[in-house]
């Protein structure tokens, strides 16, 4: 268990400590070191503001679950999400992190059947992961009690504001039990979140997470859209078509590098893995051999990699997304040093949208979406390697015997004939494509469209074609590119071309300089049903 020391440090048992251990985790993030223990004692109610991607939902789960046992009568834990996405999310962390503890998480959201729901909560969930509309549904239906729960946990609250849930949410705040232990999370603290958490909780302990104001000024920086089944391919792409790639490959856990690190070594690569697992001694020779080129790819979790000062680096690839804008920065400066220009490449699946521009926007940097390069882009550039390798070899003069060679090898046969099977000969797996599989363009913004969400609906006097002129008007966007208009109670949704969508986005950030903008990127699974 020494490798994950510091989280045994924060007291947590062992079931908890395999179950971390099994999903690849290191050590704790800067909020988890700071709320379990605090969280664990349940001295105090919590208030964090933290980003997404910090960690937070572990650093509130991991207490809940030590805390709590299986109670098949009574609902123990209440956690309110903005989005069903969300909800879904925190239901699938807390099942993967709960170990052998036998207890029952549901997630709770609009657009799923109620009947199906009402039978889960009959039958009797320890934890309830929701969003407000349906919480409270399930409330008036009487078909969920809250008068025993033993924690309730505000996740994203801002979100939840800037949705129009707050008067959902003090509802169902005031049909809880009042002994409670409130947890509150929020990326931002707008003055309604603060006065939910003076009315609503206890003497509360404020735990604040900073991101540092680093840039990064020498660093390329790109996005590539991939659905994680192709984020592979999709390296080995990227590796291909540079004329020098030597670069660290970015993963979340110890696995996913031990599985990218063997694919590539299978394909070829001079890759290598560096991980927690591996011993002072092993991580040492993999570094050397890193540092003096004797291999150029090098896949790592951000933990391993921070011993490794290089300064040449062409490449930093985010295999995974970076937990927060901290690790992203600190992740692409490994390029871009010594006065040299480096390119930071982001894989991202449609769902991670939101998250990159989030990276985006505290980091106050461009990061640009590019097409991945297709097989037929790979192989013109390696033809044009051939070529200058050929004429190099010509430029530096030919022996006796190789032209003696050529000049019986031309004899009585066809020049290109011949050429062509010294290719390939000598050029067989240079230029064979086979290797490379698809990569299907399935999801909206590699078809150039966007979804936007806006926290404008009929209680705002919205309909179709107001909300169309009220884009129209702010953002000055030709109506006709405004698709897929939705108008419901408390938000709206449109679909627009990728371009426009960025125009939108800059336009309503511009104008909300102390409030969140209303507008936003929609998740494509995304529906904010209650």
């Amino acid at each position: 268990m020494g490798k994950l020391e510091k989280f045994k440090k924060l007291g947590l048992s062992n079931n908890i400590l395999q179950a971390l251990m099994k999903k690849g985790f290191e050590e704790p993030t800067p909020i988890q070191e700071k709320i379990i223990p605090i969280a664990l004692n349940k001295k105090k109610d919590l208030v964090g503001q933290a980003q997404t991607g910090t960690g937070k939902t572990a650093a509130f789960a991991i207490p809940i679950i030590e805390n709590i046992e299986r109670h098949s009568k009574k609902v123990q834990v209440l956690i309110l999400t903005p989005t069903r996405e969300l909800a879904i999310q925190v239901s699938e962390e807390i099942n993967s992190i709960k170990g052998n503890k036998r207890l029952i998480v549901d997630p709770i959201y609009g657009g799923q059947s109620i009947e199906l729901q009402l039978k889960r909560l009959k039958k009797g969930v320890d934890i309830v992961v929701g969003t407000p509309g349906r919480i409270l549904d399930h409330i008036n239906r009487r078909s969920l009690k809250l008068d025993e729960i033993s924690y309730l946990v505000l996740d994203e609250a801002d979100e939840m504001l800037n949705m129009g849930f707050i008067e959902d949410v003090e509802k169902i705040i005031s049909v809880t039990n009042p002994d409670r232990m409130t947890f509150l999370f929020s990326a931002t603290m707008p003055r309604e979140i603060v006065d939910i958490a003076r009315r609503h909780m206890k003497e509360y302990e404020l735990i604040k997470i900073d991101t540092e104001n680093i840039t990064v000024e020498l660093t390329d920086q790109i996005y590539f859209e991939v659905a994680s089944k192709d984020k592979f391919e999709a390296l080995c792409r990227i590796i291909d078509i540079e004329n020098e790639f030597y670069g660290l490959v970015f993963c979340r856990t110890k696995v996913d590098v031990d599985n990218v690190a063997t694919h590539l070594k299978d394909r070829g690569y001079d890759g290598e893995a560096l991980h927690g697992d591996l011993s002072q001694h092993q991580r040492e020779k993999i570094s050397t051999k890193f540092r003096d080129k004797k291999i150029n790819i090098l896949v790592a979790t951000d933990v391993a990699a921070r011993g490794i000062d290089i300064e040449n680096l062409t490449h930093v690839i985010n295999y995974s997304i970076p937990q927060d804008p901290n690790s992203y920065v600190h992740r692409i400066g490994r390029t871009g040093r010594a006065g040299r220009e480096g390119t930071a490449i982001t894989f991202i699946t449609p769902e991670e949208y939101r998250k990159l521009m989030h990276i985006k926007r505290v980091v106050k940097t461009d990061i640009r979406r590019e097409k991945l390069p297709q097989i037929e882009d790979i192989l013109n550039v390696r033809k044009a390697r051939v070529l200058m390798e050929i004429e190099n070899i010509m430029k530096s003069g030919l022996s006796r015997d190789y032209l003696n060679i050529a000049s019986e090898l031309l004899n009585g046969s066809k020049p290109v004939e011949v050429i062509a099977a010294l290719l390939k000969q000598t050029y067989r797996n240079t230029l064979d494509t086979s290797m490379y599989n698809e990569i299907r363009d399935v999801y909206p913004h590699i078809e150039g469209k966007t979804r936007l969400f806006i926290a404008k609906g009929k209680k705002d006097d919205m309909n179709k074609r107001k909300l169309v002129g009220f884009i129209k008007d702010k953002a000055g966007i030709d109506s006709r590119k405004i698709q897929g208009v939705e108008v419901f109670d408390k938000y709206s949704f449109i679909t627009v071309p990728f371009k426009q969508a960025e125009q939108i986005l800059d336009c309503f950030k511009s104008e909300s300089k102390v409030k969140k903008s209303i507008v936003e990127v929609a998740n494509k699974k995304q529906k904010y049903i209650y």
